[in-house]
C-alpha cells in the first residue's frame, strides 16, 4: 500500500494554519497587489480601476444583474439587503437550517419587519418541498421576501438555491428571493442569473482571498423595482447613491482603496485559473477531508451527501468529549485554528475549513495536524486517516 511521507508535526515547525471557514488565507499576489500607494479617489486612476472592477464582477456571480460594493463586512451587505428592498412591517421567510439564516433573521426583526421563521433540520440544507407548502398557505401573498443561505458555515451544509427557486415559481408567489453566498462566491458552484435570485449577499474574506472589509449586493431589476418604494431608513446602505456614482467610476464615500487593488487581482487570479477548475479544486478537497474523517471513525454533522459544503467540513465528537476543549488544544499544541461549533453545535463539532487559497499540501498539513491532536488529547479514533486522504488526492485523475 502507497503512503504518505511522514514526520512528526512539531507547533514551533510551522506557519499558523488557518483551518477556519473564513477569513481565509491572502495569497502573496493580492497582498502585493494591495500594498500600494493610495490614490485620489476622485481622480482617473481610480476611476478607471472602479470600472474595469464593478464590470468584471457580475462573470464572477455568474450574473448580467449589478454588482453593488459596499466598505463592510458580510453583515452590513445583508443590512443593504434588507433596507432597499423591504419596509418596515414587511412579512418576510426566513429558511433557518443553521447558525447565520437565525442570525439574519434577528437582524431583520430589529428593523421591525414581521419574520417567519422555517427551521429545517440542521444536518441538511434548507427545504424546499417545505417552503412551497409554506407558500402555497400564503394566500394573501403577504410574504414580501424570502431569505435563505446558500451555504451555511455553521453546519457544513448547503441549500439547492436552484430548488429554492423552483419552489417559488410552483407557487406563483411574487416574493423576492434573497440568498446569503458569503462562502459561496469564488469557491463553489452559484449562479445568480440562472437561478433568478433578486439579492445575492457575499463578502471578500472567504473565496476572494481577501482581507475582509467588503461587501456585495447582486441585484436584479425586481430588486431595483421593489427599492423604489422600500422605505426602511437608509443612507450608507442606500443602492441609488451606489449605484449613481459607481456609474461614473466612484463612489458616494471614500471607498477602500487597498482592498478594491486587492479585489482587482483577486478577480484576475480566479479567472486564470477557471472558476469550474476551482469549483472543482473545492469539490475534491472536500471529499478528502471527509475520507479522512469517515476513516477516523469520526461523524460529520451534515447527514444528506448532496447538501455536503464543498467549502467546510462540521466534524462531531464522540460522546464524553467537548469540541472547544480540543479546539483549544490542537491551536495551544500543534498549532491550528479550527472553526467552533455555534449554537445546536456549540461543544459538540468543530468545523474544518477546506476553502479559498488552498492546496494538497495544505489541506494534508492541516489532517496531519488535527490527528496528532487526535492522538494527543486521546480521543478515540482510528489513525491513518490522512493516509486515506493523501491517497484519494494522489490517485490517477
Amino acid at each position: 500500500m502507497q503512503t504518505r511521507p511522514s514526520q512528526p508535526i512539531e507547533s514551533s515547525d510551522l506557519e499558523h494554519f488557518l483551518q477556519v471557514p473564513g477569513p481565509t488565507f491572502v495569497p502573496e499576489r493580492i497582498l502585493a497587489a494591495m500594498h500600494r500607494q493610495m490614490l485620489d479617489h476622485r481622480g482617473p486612476e481610480f476611476q478607471t480601476l472602479t470600472r474595469e472592477v464593478l464590470d468584471g464582477l457580475p462573470e464572477i456571480f455568474r450574473s448580467t444583474d449589478p454588482v453593488i460594493l459596499f466598505p463592510s463586512s458580510g453583515t452590513g451587505g445583508w443590512e443593504a439587503a434588507l433596507v432597499n428592498t423591504l419596509s418596515p412591517g414587511d412579512a418576510v421567510l426566513f429558511l433557518v437550517a443553521g447558525h447565520f439564516s437565525m442570525l439574519w433573521s434577528r437582524m431583520a426583526a430589529e428593523f421591525g419587519l414581521d419574520v417567519r421563521v422555517l427551521e429545517s433540520n440542521w444536518h441538511r440544507g434548507a427545504d424546499a418541498a417545505e417552503l412551497e407548502v409554506y407558500l402555497r398557505s400564503d394566500a394573501d401573498r403577504k410574504i414580501k421576501a424570502v431569505c435563505v443561505v446558500h451555504n451555511e458555515t455553521s453546519t457544513g451544509a448547503m441549500t439547492q438555491i436552484g430548488d429554492i427557486r423552483a419552489a417559488i415559481d410552483a407557487t406563483g408567489h411574487p416574493a423576492l428571493l434573497l440568498v446569503d453566498a458569503v462562502s459561496s462566491i469564488g469557491a463553489m458552484d452559484y449562479r445568480h442569473q440562472e437561478w433568478n435570485v433578486d439579492v445575492t449577499i457575499s463578502g471578500s474574506q472567504k473565496g476572494l482571498m481577501l482581507p475582509p472589509g467588503l461587501s456585495f449586493n447582486v441585484v436584479s431589476e425586481k430588486a431595483l423595482e421593489a427599492a423604489k418604494s422600500a422605505k426602511l431608513p437608509k443612507s450608507y446602505w442606500a443602492w441609488r447613491s451606489m449605484l449613481a456614482h459607481n456609474a461614473d467610476g466612484y463612489f458616494p464615500f471614500t471607498p477602500p482603496i487597498s482592498l478594491i487593488y486587492g479585489l482587482a487581482e483577486s478577480m484576475i487570479m480566479l479567472n486564470e485559473w477557471g472558476l469550474e477548475n476551482v469549483f472543482a479544486r473545492h469539490k475534491r478537497h472536500a471529499e478528502a477531508v471527509r475520507r479522512c474523517i469517515a476513516y477516523w471513525d469520526l461523524g460529520i454533522w451534515c447527514k444528506v451527501p448532496r447538501d455536503y459544503s464543498p467549502v467546510v467540513t462540521a466534524v462531531v465528537m464522540p460522546s464524553g468529549h467537548d469540541a472547544d476543549a480540543f479546539r483549544k488544544l490542537a491551536r495551544e499544541r500543534f498549532n491550528i485554528s479550527l472553526g467552533m461549533g455555534q449554537q445546536k453545535l456549540a461543544g459538540k463539532a468543530f468545523r474544518f475549513g477546506h476553502l479559498g487559497y488552498t492546496n494538497d499540501n495544505l489541506i494534508l498539513a492541516g489532517l496531519e495536524a488535527v490527528e496528532s491532536a487526535l492522538e494527543h488529547a486521546r480521543i478515540p479514533h482510528r489513525p491513518g486517516g490522512v493516509d486515506v486522504a493523501y491517497l484519494f488526492l494522489n490517485r490517477r485523475r
